[in-house]
């Protein structure tokens, strides 16, 4: 069981840290007016788990904070990725 737990959380360090880099990287591209990651690939990533991640960099860089319905999706991606946790932890 333990090894299951530290796979599942280096997985979720190296997923919310490709979530950082790819808003930090999509930040520099718009501000250096360069092609842009499509925000399907952004909120893929916050969807395979690196949500947290998304969000630090969203609000760190101010990135893509107004814009809807990004913010929402994000958001709400991780209320959704929280509240499944707390299911699975209550469950077990």
């Amino acid at each position: 069981m333990r090894t299951t737990i530290g796979l599942a959380l280096a997985y979720l360090a190296i997923i919310n840290l490709a979530a950082f880099w790819a808003l930090a990287s999509d930040k520099r591209k718009a501000a250096a007016g360069l092609r842009r990651t499509p925000e399907r690939e952004l909120l893929g990533l916050a969807l395979l788990g690196g949500s947290a991640g998304a969000i630090a960099a969203q609000q760190m860089f101010r990135h893509k904070t107004r814009k809807e319905p990004f913010r929402t999706l994000l958001w709400l991606t991780a209320v959704v990725q929280v509240a499944g946790l707390a299911a699975w932890r209550l469950a077990g």
